[in-house]
């Protein structure tokens, strides 16, 4: 099997290089070699390689400065996808891309699934949908996986800055009324090993789809900034913030260019029983990635 990888440098095509090299010979690239805001530089990328399969990891996710430059944002999150996926359709090989909770509004308390209505809030989350729409109508087969909160080890995270802060500074302020899963790239590029095999040896067309992937379970960036730093706390490493003075507010004590869904939960129903996976729940992923970055 011949597998394209595209965004290798990112936390995602990291761990993919990882996930993916016992399924077949995996071509990876990055910027340098396959730059997505020259959409048909990329396309001529899979016209050269001929894979079997495409895994998708580039993305603009810079999701305020996507507000001031649209035009990139849709070429790397919308026009590239697409057209990747018109070349796989014309090869017949399966891609795999990645979207994003902010194809919905973030309305009320409910897990949105596969169906749910959406309506993004942003130009990030506008190009990402665009970039869904594009791969569905190509009539390639594909995995799209919608995800949130994403982190990794390698490269800059939520947990690292909340450490750095809390051995800094006596007070925390953390916004408490956005609602997610954080989930690990590494979980992340392990599924995507799972489902491309599972299409690939089970010869399953109807696998193809839109699915969510996130880990199990729920929490606030407050509460998730607060489990790191007990974590953190309870295995020596030098946190200076007390307690009780890690202080919750509102997303609207910090505005932004880019509105954020205030609820990001995402419904795994399908992807756990379609591809009969159980997820782990997010505070053993981040559990694991803190004693990797701290060595405890």
């Amino acid at each position: 099997m011949k597998i394209l990888l595209l965004g290798k440098g990112g936390q995602v095509g990291w761990e993919l290089q990882r996930s993916l090299s016992p399924l077949g010979q995996v071509i990876a690239h990055d910027s340098d070699t396959a730059d997505f805001s020259h959409p048909e530089q990329v396309a001529a990328l899979v016209q050269a390689v001929k894979p079997d399969v495409i895994v998708n990891a580039a993305a603009h996710t810079a999701v305020d400065k996507a507000e001031s430059e649209p035009e990139l944002a849709r070429a790397i999150n919308a026009t590239a996808p697409g057209l990747i996926a018109h070349e796989a359709a014309k090869l017949g090989a399966l891609l795999v891309h990645y979207s994003t909770d902010y194809v919905f509004d973030g309305s009320g308390s409910a897990a949105r699934n596969e169906s749910s209505p959406t309506a993004p809030l942003s130009v990030y989350g506008r190009t990402k949908l665009e970039g869904e729409q594009l791969i569905q109508q190509s009539g390639c087969a594909h995995f799209i996986f919608r995800t949130s909160w994403v982190y990794a080890a390698r490269g800059g995270n939520f947990a690292k800055t909340m450490l750095r802060l809390a051995a800094e500074r006596d007070q925390l302020k953390v916004i408490n009324d956005q609602i997610g899963a954080p989930t690990g790239a590494d979980l992340l590029a392990d599924v995507t090993a799972h489902a491309i095999r599972a299409f690939r040896q089970a010869s399953r067309p109807e696998l193809s789809g839109l699915y969510h992937l996130v880990a199990q379970g729920e929490t606030s960036w407050f509460d998730y900034a607060r489990f790191v730093i007990e974590w953190a706390r309870a295995n020596g490493q030098p946190i200076k913030v007390a307690p009780q003075a890690i202080e919750s507010t509102g997303t609207a004590s910090y505005p932004t260019p880019a509105k954020r869904p205030l609820n990001s939960r995402l419904d795994t129903t399908k992807l756990q029983q379609t591809l009969g996976l159980s997820l782990p729940h997010w505070e053993q992923g981040v559990q694991r990635m803190l004693t990797e970055i701290t060595g405890k």
